[in-house]
């Protein structure tokens, strides 16, 4: 019986893992649209990029990128995490989480 209870508590940690990379990615993609918002366009997908990957932590950071940050008027941020197995830092899943966020350009003067 013990086996089984270890395993069904391993799967239950590795579920809380996908989600709560779902939850970075997410956050993350906010982060950078709403730094992205505020900057030239010249320079947006840097300054974007930069405060996406600011908050997350080097071993979630590791398997991060920011695979497009930009617009006119409306500024879109796709993020994509790696969902590691079962601790971050370690082995990924060959599986890709993306986070989605936008937000209207801020006039500049």
């Amino acid at each position: 019986m013990t086996p089984l209870i270890v395993l069904t508590l391993v799967l239950m940690w590795q579920c809380v893992l996908v989600g709560y990379a779902y939850t970075l990615a997410g956050n993350a993609a906010d982060e950078g649209v709403r730094a992205g918002t505020a900057a030239h366009r010249e320079e947006r997908f840097g300054v974007c990029e930069q405060a996406a990957l600011k908050h997350l932590s080097g071993a979630w950071r590791g398997g991060a990128r920011v695979e497009r940050c930009g617009g006119t008027g409306y500024v879109t941020a796709d993020v994509a995490l790696k969902v590691p197995v079962l601790f971050p830092g370690s082995i990924d899943f060959p599986v890709t989480v993306h986070g989605h966020a936008g937000a209207v350009e801020e006039v500049k003067d």
